[in-house]
């Protein structure tokens, strides 16, 4: 029996990279896939994006390839939604139409926390998949976070060559764990 496909952006049907045959098979990177092409849309409509909407077009093609080759890691998955968080960043990051509140969206931020012990702002981009997973960035760190089930708020955990992350969300409660620290309360600045 063949594995199920599901809705993306592209044919499945003739997909030949394998990283496209993954993210045809799985639900969470088929959502990333979607999300990721509706935000490219929008970016390409916004003469004020950061890039311009040329530039977009020349990056999204870079940023295809390079997601491609996460088909060559030792976890094809886990680079490919690193792949799909951080060109989520850049565009809604780089444009105002990105970031309108659509009742359809897959993306939140990026949102900018303070945290105590840390100098640098912390923006966080969450994608409400299943699972949810968020990108945080740092001056020059980022790291993805997959949600994790909790008895209250959101929980994401992760972990890279440094050691273990974590960053917690209950309302305004938000905590975010990195190596070689204690939980650091953080809190949301305003957007502008």
């Amino acid at each position: 029996m063949a594995a199920p496909t599901y809705k993306t952006s592209f044919d499945c049907g003739e997909a030949k990279a394998p990283v496209e045959k993954l993210i045809c098979r799985d639900p969470q990177l088929a959502q990333m896939d979607i999300e990721l092409t509706r935000l490219y849309r929008l970016a390409l409509t916004d003469e004020h994006s950061v890039p311009r909407p040329d530039k977009i077009m020349i990056d999204q093609q870079f940023w295809i390839d390079a997601r491609n080759q996460c088909a060559s890691t030792p976890v094809p998955k886990t680079c490919t939604v690193r792949s799909y968080a951080e060109r989520a960043y850049q565009l809604r990051q780089g444009s105002a139409i990105v970031r309108t509140k659509d009742p359809y969206r897959l993306t939140e931020g990026p949102l900018a926390f303070r945290c105590t012990g840390l100098d640098p702002l912390v923006a966080a981009t969450f994608f409400t998949t299943q699972p949810g997973v968020v990108y945080l960035k740092w001056a020059n760190t980022s790291i993805v976070l997959n949600q994790e089930p909790s008895d209250s708020g959101t929980r994401y955990t992760g972990k890279d060559s440094q050691g273990n992350y974590s960053f917690w969300q209950d309302g305004d409660v938000v905590l975010f764990q990195k190596p070689g620290s204690g939980p650091m309360s953080c809190k949301a600045e305003p957007v502008s």
